[in-house]
C-alpha cells in the first residue's frame, strides 16, 4: 500500500509537492488543500500523460479510500504516486488551510 501519513505529505506539500485531488468538482470547491489540482476519478485515465514520472504525485481525495484507489491505479501506469491517508478532512481537522473555489491557489 503507497500511503503517507499526514505529517509526511505536510512536509512534503510545503517543500512544493504536487497534489491531485481526485473528488468531485462540488467536493473541490467547498475546500481543498491549497495548490491542489482537481482531476476527479472519472477523468485520471485519459490524463494520466500529464502527470510527470520522475517525481512523486500525491493523491488526495475526502478520507483516503478514493485517493489509495487512484493511487493503485497510477502506479501500474509507471507513476511515483502516494495516496494521503486522511485525505482533506484529516488535513483540516488538524487545522491546515483549505481553500475554497474552482482554483487551486484562489486566495
Amino acid at each position: 500500500m503507497r500511503e503517507v501519513d499526514l505529517e509526511t505529505f505536510a512536509q512534503a506539500h510545503a517543500d512544493g509537492a504536487l497534489v491531485i485531488d481526485v473528488r468531485e468538482p462540488m467536493e473541490y470547491v467547498q475546500g481543498h488543500v491549497p495548490g491542489a489540482q482537481l482531476i476527479p476519478m472519472g477523468y485520471l485515465p485519459s490524463q494520466i500523460d500529464e502527470l510527470p514520472t520522475d517525481r512523486p504525485v500525491y493523491v488526495i481525495c475526502e478520507t483516503g479510500n478514493r485517493s489509495l484507489a487512484m493511487t493503485s491505479y497510477l502506479v501500474r501506469a509507471g507513476v511515483d504516486a502516494w495516496s494521503v491517508a486522511g485525505g482533506t478532512s484529516q488535513w483540516q481537522s488538524s487545522g491546515r488551510p483549505v481553500v475554497t473555489g474552482r482554483h487551486a491557489n484562489a486566495a
